[in-house]
């Protein structure tokens, strides 16, 4: 128990002096390599065993990084709204301070200072103060009109609705693909022009995405799913950013399940990192086959068939991969705004997957009713973990190494004090020889006097 103590607050003090978690550096950097992260050297380059150890490492690392939610909401337009209505900030500050990291990692580069709008953005990216962001943006636009970056910055912050968001996103479209063209043609001229295009890749790729967002929210689907796809097309290298988990959500509203089906042929794939988007909607396609004329009594009697044995073990695997999803889709649990980052098979990827995929579960009659079924029977008893009772020795450990470290902090800071409080307790606990002897002394007296007295 002390020991959790010190570690929590040095956790405490090293986040809020550098913004990050170090249990989780530490994890990524040094944990992950010695727990089967690292590539084994024995095996030769092209060898199976090789590519298996790659994609099992890839697969890993997937499990153990924080993740940009695909799906996040508009600050401006959607999160903000949240804050008028209740007065909470929707949004942890860990969560906001690894958005600004993304931004500065996505948005900057070593060449800002060649344009002085990139340098002001620069010192926007780092603000925390949400105004002061704000007000940097249009700095930099009154020194360059056509800077991307300050108009995404006031689409996703200063926009109160999601048209003028899309308005906002528009103008940086025109000048990002503007300064796109002109870093294409500076590419191989020196190792800071390609970061300048990387940057300018980086810049073009997720204005183009939030339009599409924009798009898919005011409910022109059709238009969101061509820009998805054209972008997929024209850089497909950026698969990791998981435009196809936008693509699949919007094909669901759609419900064009046949398209669905081809992107998960193309994605769900053992060298991809899973999500969950991924995974239940697998089990979406597989349950819809069946779910219509399921009932729990007829498979019970019969025996449940190849459809219906299919659904159930796509449901499996989507519940092995993330368990907290079905509390949320059988609304077992309150839904809330979803994170702006989520962790792979946590809580908060269950809880952005359940934000947007509920009404496509809802839509397909007996969905969640074979969900359930098949959740309740299988995964709900096993998924409880029982209680240890820890020994009595672990808690005197514990208490003794707490009650030791409070008193070294208290001697260190006020010696004077603690020097008379432990004289004060030594001389209850041990009393001198003078004073025992007196006492005796005194009592042998007052004998005397009790003999004198009886004898007169």
């Amino acid at each position: 128990m002390g020991s959790h103590y010190v570690v929590q607050i040095f956790e405490w003090w090293y986040f809020h002096k550098h913004g990050t978690s170090f249990i989780e550096q530490v994890s990524v950097s040094h944990l992950q390599p010695l727990m089967g992260g690292t590539e084994s050297s024995i095996s030769e380059p092209g060898s199976p065993s090789r590519n298996r150890e790659n994609e099992s490492s890839r697969q890993n690392l997937s499990e153990w990084k924080v993740w940009r939610n695909p799906l996040n909401l508009f600050r401006g337009a959607e999160y903000r709204r949240y804050t008028w209505v209740t007065g909470k900030e929707p949004l942890t500050y860990y969560d906001m301070n690894l958005s600004a990291q993304d931004h500065q990692t996505f948005f900057t580069c070593d060449t800002d200072f060649l344009r002085p709008s990139d340098t002001v953005m620069q010192k926007a990216w780092r603000e925390r103060n949400p105004p002061a962001r704000i007000k940097a943006a249009y700095q930099a636009l009154e020194l360059n009109n056509d800077c991307a970056t300050a108009y995404v910055l006031l689409a996703e912050e200063e926009a109160t609705t999601i048209v003028d968001a899309e308005r906002l996103f528009k103008q940086a479209l025109k000048a990002g693909e503007t300064i796109y063209r002109q870093s294409q043609q500076c590419q191989h001229q020196s190792p800071q022009h390609e970061a300048q295009l990387r940057r300018d890749t980086n810049v073009l790729v997720y204005i183009k995405r939030r339009l599409a967002m924009c798009a898919r929210k005011l409910g022109r689907i059709r238009e969101a799913v061509k820009i998805m796809r054209d972008l997929m097309k024209e850089f497909p290298p950026l698969t990791m950013l998981n435009i196809h988990e936008n693509l699949l959500e919007s094909l669901l509203e759609l419900q064009a399940y046949a398209d669905v089906q081809a992107v998960l042929a193309k994605y769900d794939d053992i060298s991809l990192p899973k999500s969950a988007a991924i995974c239940y909607t697998a089990a979406l396609l597989k349950t819809r086959t069946v779910s219509e004329k399921f009932s729990p009594e007829t498979a019970s009697r019969r025996g449940l068939s190849t459809a219906e044995i299919n659904a159930v073990e796509a449901i499996h695997r989507a519940v092995e991969f993330n368990p907290h999803v079905p509390k949320y889709l059988l609304e077992m649990k309150s839904l809330i705004l979803p994170p702006e980052h989520i962790l792979k098979r946590g809580d908060s990827e269950a809880v952005a997957y359940a934000f947007f995929h509920l009404q496509h579960w809802k839509r397909i009659e007996g969905a969640l009713n074979l969900l359930q079924c098949t959740w309740e029977g299988t995964f709900h008893h096993v998924s409880v973990y029982p209680k240890k009772e820890l020994p009595l020795f672990i808690h005197f450990t514990a208490g003794f190494c707490s009650s030791t470290a409070m008193i070294a902090i208290l001697t260190h800071q006020f010696p004077e004090i603690m020097g008379i409080f432990a004289k004060a307790v030594l001389g209850l606990w041990c009393p001198q020889p003078w004073a025992s002897s007196g006492f005796e002394e005194n009592t042998q007296d007052l004998k005397s006097e009790d003999l004198d007295l009886s004898s007169g």
